[in-house]
Order: C-alpha cells, then sequence, then structure tokens
C-alpha cells in the first residue's frame, strides 16, 4: 500500500495526498451484495434537524459484510480486495466451496487466490477467525467479537489492530487500539492480522468539497457564536472562549464521562491513555 502526492496543478490539489490503491483489484461490486443505502440528512421521522453537518454526498450502495464468519469449518478462496465507500478499511470478496460469496473486511497482506477459514480448526494465519482462545499469544488480531455470536464489533477500521495479551481461564485479555487493557471471553471470535489500508491516516483531502462528497457540511467554530448558542460564545472582539466544552456544556479535554458503575467496568483491566 502506498499513497501519491499530487502536483499542486490546482489549488485543492497544492497538498492532495491520495491513496494509491495498490491492494485494490477490481472497481465492480458483486451485485449479490449490495443493498440500497438511504440518507436522512440528519432529519427525524418529524423532519426536524437532530445532528447537525449532516447532508448531501454522493450516492452510496452499502455493502452487506459478513462480521460473524458463522460459515465455519469450510475453506473460502479470496476473489478480489475491493474498495468500500463505507469504511475505511477495504474489503475482501471471498467464495466458498459450495459456490457462496461473502464480503469481509480485509486484513493486510491478504491476497487474491488465498485461502481463510473460519473456527475452531483454523489455522492462526492472516485473514481466519478463531476464537479467541485458539489464537496464540501476543498475536496481532482485529475484527473483535465482544460477546460469542454478536459478530466483530472491535477494532475495524483502516489500520488498526489488536494485541492477544494473556489467557486466564474463560477470559483472555487483549490490549485494544486505544490502549485500554480489558478481558474478553476466550469464546468470542477474532480475526488474525490487522485491518487493511494502514495508510488511511496519511491521507489529506486537500479541498472543503471532498468533505461535502462524503456528506459532511460545515461547522460553525463556537467561538464565533453568540452566548445564547454555545458557552464558548460571545465576548468582545476575539476572546479565546473560556473553558473548551460542548454545546451541552461537556468539558471536552481530559473530562471522563463515562460512568462509574457501568457493568462492564469490572472486564476493563487499564484505562486508555488521556
Amino acid at each position: 500500500m502506498s499513497v501519491r502526492k499530487l502536483k499542486p496543478i490546482t489549488p485543492g490539489q497544492r497538498f492532495r495526498v491520495v491513496n494509491g490503491f495498490d491492494a485494490i483489484t477490481t472497481d465492480k461490486p458483486e451485485k449479490s451484495l449490495l443493498a440500497p443505502l438511504k440518507k436522512t440528512g440528519g432529519r427525524n421521522s418529524q423532519g426536524k434537524m437532530t445532528m447537525r453537518h449532516r447532508g448531501g454526498g454522493h450516492k452510496r450502495r452499502y455493502r452487506i459484510i459478513d462480521f460473524k464468519r458463522d460459515k465455519q469449518d469450510m475453506d473460502a478462496t479470496v476473489v478480489s480486495i475491493q474498495y468500500d465507500p463505507n469504511r475505511t478499511a477495504f474489503i475482501a470478496l471471498v467464495e466458498y466451496k459450495d459456490g457462496e460469496k461473502r464480503y469481509v473486511v480485509a486484513q493486510n497482506g491478504m491476497q487474491v487466490g488465498q485461502k481463510i477459514s473460519a473456527g475452531s480448526n483454523a489455522a492462526p494465519e492472516i485473514g481466519n477467525a478463531l476464537p479467541l482462545s485458539e489464537i496464540p499469544l501476543g498475536t496481532i488480531i482485529s475484527c473483535i467479537e465482544l460477546r460469542p455470536g454478536q459478530g466483530a464489533v472491535m477494532a475495524r477500521s483502516a489500520g488498526t489492530f489488536a494485541q492477544l495479551m494473556a489467557k486466564d481461564g474463560k477470559f483472555v485479555t487483549i490490549k485494544l487500539p486505544s490502549g485500554e487493557t480489558r478481558m474478553i471471553l476466550a469464546t468470542c471470535l477474532a480475526t488474525v492480522g490487522a485491518v487493511s489500508n494502514s495508510d488511511h491516516q496519511l491521507l489529506v483531502s486537500g479541498k472543503a468539497g471532498r468533505s461535502r462528497w462524503l456528506g459532511r457540511r460545515p461547522r460553525t467554530r463556537p467561538v464565533a457564536m453568540n452566548p445564547v448558542d454555545h458557552p464558548m460564545g460571545g465576548g468582545e472582539g476575539r476572546a479565546s472562549g473560556g473553558h473548551p466544552r460542548s454545546r451541552n456544556g461537556i468539558p471536552a479535554k481530559g473530562f471522563r464521562t463515562r460512568s462509574r458503575t457501568k457493568d462492564s467496568n469490572r472486564y476493563i483491566i487499564e484505562r486508555r491513555k488521556k
């Protein structure tokens, strides 16, 4: 994977850094795995704006991703690596021996023609999904379940990975991308390898219009607002705006909002870094 810096032939391309898309092998999605994706523009059923800065953007179709990897003990062949407009990671189209095709989140190093599988009998190799109890200590993993059978919910975005640190009874300890160390049931599935498209963090959009294409509308700085609109608004001249906080008055930098009585606190060994 690589990134390309464009020549500054227009102001919008002067600082633009784009993905090289070296890993992508086709630009045509599998029709049977596409679903319509309706946009709300941040409006609820009454038409009222409940989420700001949403709207517009290019039309998309959803790719149905297999996060559960519940077709176990059967090899699948990677047919192609594709771009997905709905996530930062690349996706892989795989075909099972019985002819069924599915999309899975692609891992770094996944190649066309590679065989992948899921289940307790799978080898701990890139792209294979195994119960955490069957994965060797120190292995880099991604697409991790939090509850058995729920489907992958953690470490799914581009370039992210977790590490399996210890095993103790029916729990294993993993270190998450945020720096948090927590316990998860050993029967939960995880995929071996880091998520693809690790260069995503190096991209530079170059112009405001690209945010509009992604469906993001302009955001007004709180310091530029009036006191009635935001706690940081108002003041004469260029007032700093006081302590950084949200529109609801919740402090922004370092203030912990997680509930002290949350049931899952007992599974967290070390909190994420500030």
